[in-house]
């Protein structure tokens, strides 16, 4: 997926369809001079529906689809006949969808299972025709209920990328490179900052055909909760993977720092990214010999917190070993 293709927000005008009219109408037939009352009901308007769709990884397909209208429902008739059902309006969207309310910026709902259908605008409840309304004192009725008005509303849509595991790190860590190597994935790979501008995806294929997903988020800055660099906008899309994978380079000044410095974007964004597990990759260590990584790890072993791997994408270290720390994460 290219980055222009990667699509994670979108604003959209829905309408769901007007209530059909209940009839007043009159039984008349040959030699029934009195059928009384038989006005149908109105048909239901049609609503605005979600559907999650698990083989749709980007909003692009709703990027210039500003408006949804679904249609309204048909009037009712003679002979107790009831109107037709408005046209329901299925939109398709991939899981990890938030929907809000743009005026409120209230979230209505979230998509985060293939097929789960949600109503984000209902359509309007036909109106009862006027049989409905026959007493022994009022047999003749001449009213009918109208139908209920149509719903509208802006809404936003949000893609949370649904990932097992979350590549976390500042702006050329090697994230991107990493998941080149361990994935059929092509994302954009240079020696500068921020080359990686919107979130990618891949499959890592593991032992036995079994597989997981793995997510390239762009480079966070010191200052990335309150809106420095690009780390804002994509903070969001760590929040629904599964393990967070930090990936410090081996040249970095200090590990500890650097995680810390990270964790704490994290906290500051939403404390509960703090309840995944996590885990820290050392990318870039075939620069360090074996002297320097066996006294990088006796330090790196009364330091750090959580489980550290050593590994280099381009040299193919440890990469075996990463994806059976994961997998165990995993399961």
């Amino acid at each position: 997926m290219t980055e222009g293709n990667f699509v994670d927000y979108v604003k959209m005008h829905v309408s769901s369809g007007n209530g059909g009219k209940g009839s007043v109408h009159l039984h008349r037939e040959k030699f029934i001079t009195k059928g009384g009352p038989d006005g149908g009901d109105g048909g239901r308007g049609g609503h605005v529906i979600l559907r999650g769709n698990s083989n749709l990884w980007t909003l692009l397909h709703l990027k210039f689809k500003r408006h949804i209208r679904a249609g309204h429902g048909g009037h009712g008739s003679k002979s107790r006949s009831s109107g037709e059902d408005g046209e329901d309006m299925y939109a398709e969207v991939p899981l990890g969808t938030v929907v809000r309310d743009t005026e409120t910026n209230e979230i209505l709902f979230e998509i985060t299972k293939d097929g789960e259908e949600r109503i984000v605008a209902e359509g309007g409840k036909g109106g009862l025709g006027n049989w409905h309304f026959k007493t022994s004192t009022n047999q003749t009725p001449r009213y009918a209920q109208p139908g209920l008005p149509l719903e509208e509303k802006f809404i936003t849509l949000e893609l949370k990328v649904l990932a097992d595991v979350g590549l976390v790190g500042f702006p050329n860590a090697g994230k991107s490179t990493l998941l080149s190597v361990v994935t059929s994935a092509k994302p954009k790979i240079a020696d500068y900052e921020f080359t990686t501008l919107k979130p990618n995806l891949g499959i890592v294929k593991y032992r036995d055909f079994q597989t997981f997903v793995m997510a390239d988020i762009p480079g966070i800055i010191e200052g990335a909760a309150e809106g420095k660099g690009l780390g804002y906008y994509f903070l969001r899309h760590i929040e629904r993977n599964s393990i967070l994978l930090f990936l410090i380079p081996a040249d970095a000044p200090d590990i500890k720092a650097q995680y810390e410095i990270l964790l704490d974007e994290l906290r500051r964004y939403n404390p509960e990214m703090l309840d995944k597990d996590r885990m820290i990759a050392i990318s870039k260590s075939d620069m360090l010999d074996d002297e320097l990584k066996a006294e990088l790890k006796a330090e790196l072993d009364k330091t750090l917190p959580i489980p550290y791997q050593f590994i280099s994408s381009v040299a193919q270290q440890g990469l075996t070993e990463l994806k059976d720390t994961l997998w165990k994460m995993l399961n």
